[in-house]
């Protein structure tokens, strides 16, 4: 926020700043962000929008106010011509050329004369066209206009009328600063009228003061306890938070989402060092963090290990002198928030996780998929049958977990905090005594989270996060609540993401196709749509080709590998990839593709009949065919060991006999049944080709 942006052009000789403040009661803390880049935003498109020059842009905001500065701004808009399209020729002047009432009423109604139109091209016609040259006005006229402008623009969630104003705004609006260079800019919005003064805290300098140069703004306003920049802001937290942490030997635990939130709720930020009683740290971590984080923005302080101590730093709104009040303030309510979360954490213990199963039944998932039981049933089946194929020892365990997996949704703890799902499953599945793996699988299953967030680590975990992942993706298409457009209310292209990025880096040996349909069995009671299987496959490729066109493989390369994505392994579509980038160009390979292309072009969708040997007449056929025969062992030998660049130069010795075919046999014989052999033939080879990747997208 705040970045000076250059715009090159040459300023005039003399050029003014421009100041507008927005002072305002409260302004939500997730709102801020929002605001002042739309104020910067607003600010540029309509000086731009009305030809006045600025050389950059600087943007201020906190609870109680949103700044706009603007420098380098021409005295006067710029000249400008514009060109208003009138009547057709044809209306426009008679058959003589003379204009006619239409055109004089038209230059007229443009304040010029008649003689000054000219003929321009538009829409297939032509049209009398009024040239007009506007002179440029002095910038401190329209300033008032401009500035209203700015600040109706800004439109934030839950804006509304205050009292009888008309104006919609996030908050009430109580003061408007606006001053070009030292001059007011006088304007007025539902009875507040622009200034030259502004107010500094609300408590430690309530008064109103005056602001005579733009330059002396942030230093005015830090003289009266108020930081106006964001920035400065997250700095003054983070250093002394810093310092704080490290007096007791700790540092704060890292959360750029609390730092932003903290950094928008106060004006004069000054972090004050609290702690707890060491008993607490008995309580699991994240819950202890999440508690500081969520009730009271304190930022926890963990030692060099990772571990939580037990100290704090809370960020407050007031004066230095005040520290000591903050501190003990801070410690009564924190000790008050930790009790609460022993008492649930304590409960929760009480009872096993298993003994919660049969209370899911009573939990919807959704309307149409049924209770998180059935869901947990559908993953069951489906981590049980992943399982077999990637590790069939850990068949039981992924069953286990598959069953526990939604039981601490129902504790008091994640009724209280949703962000501590799976975590806390795992804390109670290690006081039920479950196997460590069952219980880091409960966590586990969530991941990845968000795009670039970690993988799962252990495998009955991974088995879990896919076999969460698949059941949605799979469920919810098979309901037709699929995405489109920018919506996707359950999360499905991430899902779908993750699923690849955890199959890819675990290198299992396992297909879509083979998930997928492990997903569909799995899918007990859901009445399916027509079709979904094949939806669910081009949801996956529509993921699949932008990522690696990303990684610089070629549109056709990536065409031609990911039509077989559904039945090969997805860690084999990288090998493909780079087997087919490298094929193309080897020598003889443009030769390969028309011949390839020719009998892809030639054989027909519909079903043949069997080969039959005995069928194959003139020589080139029986050519072609004991090449077939020659290399299929090779290549299906080839490709089992993931040896495609092998494969393709061997599919490379079929051109000749390819081409020799199609140079000395009829395939369209008048004899039915030699023609459909002939077409059976090139069906085989085809098939054979396109085992390694589809030749017709290239």
């Amino acid at each position: 926020m705040g970045a000076k942006e250059n715009h090159n052009f040459s300023l005039p000789t003399s050029h003014f700043s421009l100041l507008l403040e927005i002072g305002t009661e409260d302004i939500p803390a997730r709102f801020l962000p929002s605001a002042i880049q739309q104020l910067k935003d607003s600010g540029e498109a309509v000086l731009k929008e009305n030809n006045i020059k600025f050389s950059g842009t600087k943007t201020y905001g906190s609870p109680r106010r949103l700044a706009l500065i603007m420098d380098g701004i021409s005295p006067v808009q710029e000249d400008r011509t514009k060109e208003v399209f009138g009547p057709s020729r044809k209306i426009a002047f008679d058959e003589n050329g003379k204009p006619t009432k239409a055109a004089i009423g038209f230059a007229n109604s443009q304040g010029i004369n008649v003689e000054r139109l000219v003929m321009k091209s538009k829409d297939k016609g032509e049209y009398a066209v009024a040239i007009i040259e506007e002179k440029g006005r002095h910038v401190k006229e329209l300033l008032p206009d401009i500035l209203k402008r700015v600040i109706s623009s800004i439109h934030l969630p839950k804006s509304m009328r205050w009292g009888n104003n008309n104006i919609r705004f996030v908050r009430p609006i109580r003061w408007i600063l606006a001053l070009f260079d030292e001059e007011v800019i006088s304007f007025e919005i539902d009875g507040i009228k622009s200034g030259n003064m502004t107010r500094g805290h609300r408590f430690l300098s309530p008064a109103a003061f005056k602001v005579k140069e733009i330059s002396s703004y942030t230093k005015l306003l830090a003289n009266n306890h108020v930081i106006v920049d964001r920035a400065d802001r997250k700095r003054i937290i983070e250093d002394r938070a810093k310092k704080l942490s490290a007096s007791v030997g700790g540092r704060v635990v890292k959360d750029e989402i609390l730092l932003e939130t903290v950094a928008d709720l106060v004006e004069y930020p000054v972090p004050v060092l609290g702690s707890f009683s060491p008993e607490y740290l008995n309580l699991p971590k994240e819950l202890l963090i999440i508690v500081m984080k969520e009730h009271q923005k304190y930022f926890a302080v963990e030692d060099s290990e990772g571990r939580l101590m037990n100290y704090f730093v809370v960020v407050s709104n007031t004066h230095e002198g005040n520290t000591e009040t903050i501190k003990a303030g801070a410690e009564r309510v924190i000790k008050a928030r930790f009790e609460d979360a022993r008492f649930y954490f304590d409960e929760d213990k009480k009872r096993r996780l298993e003994d919660r199963v049969e209370d899911l039944k009573n939990v919807t998932h959704h309307e149409r998929l049924g209770s998180l039981y059935n869901k947990i049933l559908r993953v069951n089946h489906l981590g049980a049958y992943l399982a077999s194929k990637i590790n069939p020892s850990l068949v039981q365990k992924a069953e286990r977990a598959a069953l526990l997996s939604k039981t601490d949704l129902l504790s008091g703890v994640v009724r209280e905090f949703p962000e501590l799902q799976g975590i806390m499953g795992k804390y109670y599945a290690v006081n039920d005594s479950e196997d460590v793996a069952v219980a880091c699988a409960i966590m586990e299953q969530y991941l990845p989270a968000y795009h670039g967030d970690r993988l799962p680590e252990t495998e009955v975990g991974t088995i879990l996060s896919l076999a969460d992942k698949l059941d949605n993706i799979v469920s919810f298409f098979s309901v037709g609540l699929i995405p489109s457009g920018s919506e996707d209310p359950f999360a499905l292209r991430r899902q779908t993401l993750a699923v690849i990025a955890i199959i890819l880096n675990k290198g299992y040996d396992i297909s879509l196709q083979d998930m997928v349909a492990g997903a569909f069995r799995s899918l007990r009671g859901i009445k399916k749509q027509e079709g979904v299987k094949e939806t669910v496959f081009q949801f996956f490729e529509q993921r699949l080709d932008p990522m690696f066109s990303s990684q610089g493989y070629p549109f056709d390369v990536v065409q031609s590998v990911l039509s077989l994505s559904t039945k090969i392994p997805l860690r084999e579509i990288k090998k493909r990839l780079d087997a087919v980038q490298g094929f193309k160009n080897d020598k003889g390979y443009d030769d390969f593709l028309t011949a390839i292309k020719r009998v892809k072009n030639i054989i027909p969708g519909t079903k043949l009949p069997a080969l039959k040997v005995r069928l194959l007449l003139e020589e080139p056929e029986k050519g072609l065919y004991e090449k077939l025969n020659a290399i299929k062992t090779d290549i299906a030998l080839l490709l089992n060991e993931s040896k495609y660049h092998e494969a393709l130069r061997t599919l490379l010795t079929m051109t000749d006999q390819i081409n020799n075919f199609f140079d000395h046999v009829l395939v369209m014989d008048k004899r039915e049944e030699i023609k459909l052999n002939r077409l059976a033939l090139l069906k085989n080879v085809w098939a054979l080709a396109s085992a390694i990747a589809d030749f017709s997208k290239l």
